[in-house]
């Protein structure tokens, strides 16, 4: 059994396959290994589908960026209805994990790459949210987590 979380729970579809314990990735459609750090995954773009109005269209789990050279993958973006642009980064650590000034700096890496007005990051315990000036490099820590249509007044 996994971890409680501090996010809302949902109906998980879990399964035995291949003698690995499976969840449902609603954005990948597809069953992926469960592990603590897709516990959270799935725990978070649940919350932001069933009480944030996240558009399940409007995300993707996994997304490949090449940075330096190197290919990485984002844990979750999510995008602006507007020609499909993205909007937020999130990044997922397991419950164990703090969250501290490195998690920032992974993903303020990736957003080098995607130039992106938010950025989350989250443990399944602790969230944090926060607004990127792209023009300064500056950024604004937010109190929630915004709903998709306040991210999408916020940002620019």
């Amino acid at each position: 059994m996994m971890q409680p979380l501090n996010l809302p729970p949902f109906e998980a579809n879990i399964k035995k396959m291949d003698g690995m314990v499976k969840v449902m990735d609603i954005l990948r459609h597809k069953f992926v290994a469960l592990t603590p750090e897709e516990w959270v995954r799935q725990h978070f773009v649940h919350f932001l589908i069933d009480h944030k109005g996240y558009s399940p269209t409007l995300m993707g789990n996994e997304v490949a960026v090449t940075l330096n050279g190197m290919s990485r993958r984002c844990d979750t973006v999510v995008y602006r209805q507007e020609a499909l642009k993205p909007l937020m980064i999130i990044e997922y650590k397991r419950p164990d994990v703090d969250i501290t000034q490195r998690v920032f700096e992974q993903i303020c890496r990736y957003n080098m790459v995607l130039e992106v007005e938010f950025l989350a990051v989250s443990n399944g315990l602790k969230h944090y949210c926060c607004q990127v000036n792209l023009q300064d490099g500056t950024y604004t820590f937010l109190n929630d987590i915004p709903s998709y249509a306040d991210l999408s007044s916020i940002g620019s």
